[in-house]
């Protein structure tokens, strides 16, 4: 658990004295998942796939039916999630470069406002620094171990393990989440009802992230055989953007993954799916037994989605719907119940949107805005569309998603970009960039994301970052340290090389 300062502890016993003199705020529950996908929910009206829990929630709820993550893939993800700013505002680009508290986190803002925090289960931050939390079994494992293929983008290198992870098995295990949420079980019986005060209480699940191993009891509600292939025009994978090629090559998945495997794999993801939906249905029962549900915000998403062999790619870091695209829900007091919101948001938003339930004015330095306007049918401050970034492994060049109303737009540094329109085209297979009948619409959305960003020198910056990395690794490591650090992510023969291309040069 970080320790918390003197300073923190004056600034939270001042703000608890003020807020008893305040009108009540809400309790806020944040559930968090890794790599949930938006599409594959009940709610979202996925074919296959059981959350009744998580149904029942978007039901007496809001559901965002088109939300998307700051980056998809954990640590940057995170770093926006955590912030309310785009990661690369926090210099977060890839899981070598977690978000390191350089500034305060909604746990932080809270925290001095008088809430009391409480975090268990995956963060994926620096570990050791102050988020605002009372942290109790979380985990900050990419602080602590970089995921060094983010290190050598340029040129691409290629993961020599990440083909195993396109497959599926069942087991009769236990829940890799339950103790997680054991702990989050024991905070509301125990402690929540003690403070004094409103909570915040932080889950972060870990699945359904790879590898893709659910229980037994999932193969008879998800048989393998049963399970339907992902699906593409004729001659697609031929003609895919560059930037999906690369990415392709990097995880080793250029050949295609045979069909029962690929079946397996959608089985066991499906069957984690629910297993997450039903150990977030037992912190809601706990939360209704406690007697909090009617004054506690509960909001669910995940850091990033899934490709699940869609486009031919598997796993994150692609702006792609399957990998960029999250659930999220919100329910609680004051939010109107069995309503959809079809207006693109993005995580940004959240962060603000739980500032104001808490009274909190929004600070000048967010990137998100406010939701609760949108909730209620009221003009707000939104812009109307989302965008997110991504430069992590696999990544040859750095890439930007703005999502407006029914169009899509990704911009690649140094490379053509792609427009789709997600009404007529969901599966984003027609490009229709270089279309002059949609010239306008490409370059309104090119100008909404130039007023966000200068993303060439975005992509620049974090190339800079990743270079600093990996030459202080070079540097605080000998020769074979360095080659036993990457030969598990990049195989003998890309270790063995590279080890003697960035030695050789000391010597």
């Amino acid at each position: 658990m970080p320790d918390i300062t003197r300073r923190a502890l004056l600034q939270t016993s001042a703000a608890g004295a003020a807020l008893a003199q305040q009108p009540r705020r809400p309790n806020i529950l944040f559930l968090c998942s890794d790599q949930h996908s938006g599409a594959v929910l009940g709610s979202s009206g996925h074919p296959i796939v059981k959350t009744p829990h998580l149904d029942r929630l978007a039901a007496r709820g809001v559901h965002f039916r088109h939300a998307y993550c700051g980056s998809p893939v954990c640590a940057p993800g995170r770093a926006s999630m955590m912030t309310g700013m785009f990661a690369s505002d926090v210099g977060s680009y890839c899981k070598s470069t977690p978000f390191d508290g350089r500034v305060p986190t909604w746990g932080n803002r809270l925290r001095d406002a008088g809430y009391h925090c409480w975090a268990s289960g995956k963060m994926d931050l620096w570990k050791g620094k102050d988020f605002g939390f009372v942290e109790e079994g979380t985990s900050h494992g990419h602080s602590q171990h970089p995921d060094i293929t983010s290190l050598f983008r340029m040129p691409v290198c290629y993961r020599a393990g990440e083909r195993k992870a396109a497959n599926g098995s069942f087991s009769d295990r236990p829940a890799p989440d339950q103790p997680t949420v054991d702990r989050a079980l024991r905070f509301l019986r125990n402690q929540s009802r003690q403070l004094g005060r409103p909570w915040c209480m932080y889950a972060g699940i870990v699945k359904p992230h790879p590898k893709f191993e659910a229980a037994a009891r999932y193969r008879e509600i998800y048989p393998p055989e049963k399970m339907p292939l992902p699906q593409w025009p004729e001659g697609y994978l031929e003609r895919r953007h560059p930037m999906f090629q690369m990415l392709a090559n990097f995880k080793n998945i250029q050949s295609p993954i045979p069909r029962d495997r690929v079946q397996r794999a959608r089985s066991a993801y499906f069957g984690l799916v629910s297993e997450v939906d039903e150990l977030i249905g037992s912190i809601l029962a706990e939360l209704d037994r406690t007697g909090q549900t009617e004054n506690t915000v509960i909001l669910y998403t995940s850091d990033h989605g899934e490709m699940l062999g869609e486009h031919g790619l598997w796993l994150k870091n692609v702006l792609l719907e399957g990998a960029a695209r999250v659930p999220a829900i919100m329910a609680g007091p004051g939010i109107p119940a069995g309503k959809s919101i079809e207006m693109p948001v993005s995580h940004v938003d959240l962060i603000a949107t739980m500032l104001e339930m808490a009274g909190l004015p929004r600070p000048s330095r967010l990137r998100g805005h406010s939701l609760l306007p949108v909730i209620h049918g009221r003009a707000g401050d939104h812009p109307g569309f989302a965008c997110a970034e991504s430069h992590s492994e696999g990544n040859a060049t750095g890439s930007f998603l703005i999502r407006k109303g029914d169009w899509k737009y990704l911009y690649f540094t140094g490379d053509e970009p792609l427009l789709f329109n997600l009404r007529e085209d969901p599966g984003e297979f027609q490009n229709l960039a270089a279309e002059k009948k949609y010239a306008s619409v490409r370059e309104e959305l090119h100008t909404h994301l130039t007023s966000l960003v200068d993303p060439d020198a975005v992509t620049y910056a974090a190339f800079r970052r990743q270079e600093e990395a990996l030459d202080r690794l070079i540097r605080e490591n000998s020769r074979d340290e360095f080659h036993d650090e990457i030969v598990g992510r990049l195989g003998l023969m890309q270790a063995r090389l590279l080890t003697h291309r960035y030695y050789a040069r000391r010597a």
